[in-house]
């Protein structure tokens, strides 16, 4: 059946496609460095489950240094203007289609694709999306018909606009299933209940919900953080506790850390690849726009987990 190890495979195949195409890339000064960075991706991607920890270690610690010595680089990309703004005109607001293709497949997957015995039914969402990307892909190349290789190089400079970050929220997940296995999250519980004010819920609450915003600001992931505050702060003393019911507190405690991914650059594929689709100039503006409404929806989750999780 069809499951993660295939996405995993085409996105090794992508990533593999954009090293070649930075060896390729004359105008980068840095093209070698960029190509190796991209290709020590495309083999975590291929090979990970088959490497040693070790070799995926040495892995991730050569991106690390390949990104940290500066041997990442971006080509000149030369625009034509007046073929964009032709282009567009011509096509209007259908190109919106393109976008729209992609969530539509994965909801209508998401629904078929489980009883269909050909997909895993537990990755059938992620399968869908991948589907998606693939019918959008080809609906595109039909209508607009590029050449071959323009939809690599266009994922490639995009890519290269964003740089090292674009793998920040793999690293940093498993960086947070790492603190999880070390017990991170009893050490956090230890010290948040020795601040704590003794039988006070809503102080307990603003922790959880704090925290999980706060951590996914240093990890980049909501998913990262849930399982460090969840083992050292939801369970501990808001369910056993307090006696509060573990689906509210679970699910409102995510929302609360995805209010932490609208502030955090580190959640690379929400606050920076915009800014680079988006051509801004100021590589926090999306962050600056969000603030307003991740605070104010912290203080309202907090309230919320207080008043519906507890009997």
């Amino acid at each position: 059946m069809i499951g993660l190890p295939a996405l995993y495979g085409l996105t090794g195949a992508m990533f593999a496609a954009f090293a070649v195409l930075e060896l390729a890339d004359r105008s980068n000064p840095k093209r070698v460095g960029t190509a190796m960075f991209w290709a020590l991706v495309a083999v975590e991607f291929f090979a990970g489950d088959a490497l040693p920890n070790l070799a995926s270690g040495a892995i991730v610690v050569a991106l690390a240094l390949l990104a940290g010595g500066g041997a990442l680089g971006r080509g000149h990309v030369v625009v034509d203007a007046a073929w964009r703004a032709a282009a567009a005109a011509r096509h209007g607001n259908r190109l919106f289609a393109a976008a729209l293709i992609v969530p539509a497949v994965a909801v209508g997957g998401t629904l078929l694709l489980p009883g269909s015995g050909l997909v895993d039914p537990k990755q059938a969402t992620l399968v869908a999306v991948g589907l998606g990307v693939i019918v959008a892909l080809g609906v595109c190349a039909a209508w607009l018909r590029p050449r071959l290789v323009e939809p690599l190089d266009a994922g490639r400079q995009l890519i290269d606009a964003v740089g090292w970050a674009v793998v920040l929220p793999q690293v940093l997940a498993a960086l947070g299933a790492i603190f999880a296995l070390a017990g991170v999250g009893d050490i956090v519980g230890g010290a948040v209940g020795h601040v704590l004010p003794a039988g006070n819920r809503l102080a307990a609450v603003a922790a959880y919900t704090g925290g999980m915003a706060g951590l996914t600001m240093l990890l980049g992931n909501a998913y990262a953080a849930f399982p460090v505050m969840t083992a050292g702060v939801g369970l501990p003393l808001l369910v056993r506790g307090f006696g509060g019911d573990p689906a509210p507190i679970a699910a409102i405690g995510m929302l609360s850390g995805f209010c932490g991914t609208l502030c955090t650059p580190l959640a690379a594929n929400y606050n920076l690849v915009p800014v680079a689709l988006l051509d801004l100039g100021d590589r926090w503006a999306v962050i600056r726009a969000q603030v307003a409404t991740a605070i104010p929806l912290l203080v309202f989750n907090t309230l919320l987990m207080n008043a519906v999780a507890f009997r």
